[in-house]
Formats: structure tokens, C-alpha cells, sequence
């Protein structure tokens, strides 16, 4: 079957992969128009895959996934159905993926606007390799015109972009991860805090700047904490995963 053929059985089956970044809050306040792809997060999937491998237990226990319009039935069903093709047609799925990204990329070149993609947005797998592994699709060369960045719980994959000309990672931090999270800051990786108040100036001797004005905050600093306020079930949480500015730290 050709790649062509195979795009087109694929489509048949999950309609579209990439979201329009308005649905979430914080991409939404993005400066340039933003794609993102939500998959169900941790092991929940048809054969308990773990696509969150890094999460720590309160992580999964605060996690997004059911904020904004996760909440609605039919958006859960949608990414259970991606997940699905991921876990069960993963070199289907990707064929896909790529397709969908250079169809946008295109649109945006034409256009003479640049985009960015969030491929993880409720989960935590390398798409940077697996689509040049899988499809051949080098992300690098589309740094003219379309940018990528994510969040990881995985240092290793971090340290491994932390140079990359197009791909821009952002370390997060857990009640679990205190090492990862100091070894982040000296190596001048961005790192993702959560805080239970108004944000300090400093942590852990890095500057913390607002990680909640939009998604692209990571675009434009290095080696910063950014800065985010707890939000749903995330502020209640007493486990440490939400740094408690009441406290000395």
C-alpha cells in the first residue's frame, strides 16, 4: 500500500490528529497560530502503554487531561481514538501526523506566516524521532517557517534537544524529581514549576518569569523557571507537586 493510500485509510479512521491551539488555555494566548495534539495520558489505553513514562503519581493524580474542553465526552472519546491508533497503528498514526504537519506547513508558507506545533499536549513521547524514524520527516527543515516545543517529565529527552535549532523542551518539575530538576537549572534547560500562590521572583536561584502568558514564553527564555499557578484539582494538592509559596524553599 502507498503512503498516499495509507494517508487516506488512516483519515477514514480518525478524522484529524492536530487541534487548533485556541481550544487550549495557553496556547490560545500564543502569538502566532499553534497546533496541538492531545492523546489520553499515563496508561489510559487499550494495553495499559505507560506514554507518560516519567509522570510521577501526583502528576497523573493533578493532570489536565479533564480541563477546559477535555471535560466534554465527545473531546475524550476523540482522543481515546487517537491514543488507540497510536498504541494499536503507530507507523499509520505517524504517516499521518506528517502529513497533517506539512499540510499546515505549507498553508502557513504560502501564507507567509509562521505556526508552532505541541505534539504532547497530555502526553510525553519523543515525535521528534518518531516521525524521522517512521516517516522520514526532519522537523529541521522547516525552521523557516514552523517552530515545535513541548513539555517532558523525561530529563534525558531534554538534555538531547537541549541544541536543537527547531525544537524546544521544557523540563517538568514534580514532588518526585527534585535531582532532574537541580541538574535542569545548572544545564540551563527550562523547568516547569507549579506554585500554589503569586509567583516569586527566584527558585532555586533560577528567575522565574509568568509560564501562563502563553505557551511561547519558553520560545524566548533560557534557563528559566516558568512560572505556573496551580489550577484545578492541582489546587488542593498537598503531596509537593504544587510548590507552596507559604512555605520557605
Amino acid at each position: 500500500m502507498s503512503n498516499n493510500t495509507l494517508i487516506k485509510e488512516t483519515k477514514k479512521a480518525v478524522q484529524k490528529l492536530l487541534s487548533d491551539g485556541s481550544t487550549n488555555a495557553k496556547t490560545k494566548k500564543n502569538s502566532i497560530k499553534t497546533f496541538i495534539m492531545y492523546l489520553r495520558p499515563f496508561t489510559l489505553n487499550s494495553k495499559g502503554i505507560n506514554i507518560c513514562s516519567h509522570a510521577s503519581v501526583n502528576c497523573a493524580a493533578v493532570c489536565l487531561e479533564t480541563a477546559g474542553h477535555g471535560a466534554f465526552a465527545n473531546v475524550q472519546a476523540a482522543r481515546a481514538k487517537r491514543t488507540e491508533f497510536y498504541i494499536n497503528n503507530r507507523r499509520e498514526f505517524l504517516i499521518q501526523l506528517s502529513y497533517e504537519i506539512m499540510k499546515r506547513y505549507t498553508a502557513a508558507k504560502k501564507k507567509g506566516e509562521k505556526i508552532a506545533f505541541r505534539l504532547n499536549g497530555t502526553s510525553d513521547l519523543d515525535f521528534v524521532y518518531l516521525l524521522n524514524k517512521y516517516t522520514g520527516l526532519d522537523i529541521t527543515t522547516l525552521s523557516d517557517w514552523a517552530t515545535f516545543y513541548d513539555y517532558t517529565k523525561n530529563l534525558h529527552r531534554a538534555k538531547r534537544y537541549i541544541s536543537h535549532p527547531n525544537y524546544t523542551v521544557t523540563f517538568s518539575r514534580s514532588e518526585s524529581n527534585h535531582k532532574e530538576t537541580e541538574e535542569a537549572i545548572k544545564l540551563g534547560i527550562n523547568v516547569a514549576a507549579v506554585f500554589s500562590g503569586d509567583l516569586p521572583n527566584k527558585y532555586k536561584g533560577a528567575t522565574v518569569v509568568d509560564g501562563d502568558k502563553s505557551d511561547l514564553v519558553m520560545l524566548y527564555n533560557k534557563g528559566v523557571i516558568l512560572g505556573l499557578k496551580a489550577k484545578g484539582k492541582a489546587r488542593k494538592d498537598t503531596s509537593g507537586f504544587v510548590i507552596n509559596t507559604e512555605l520557605p524553599f
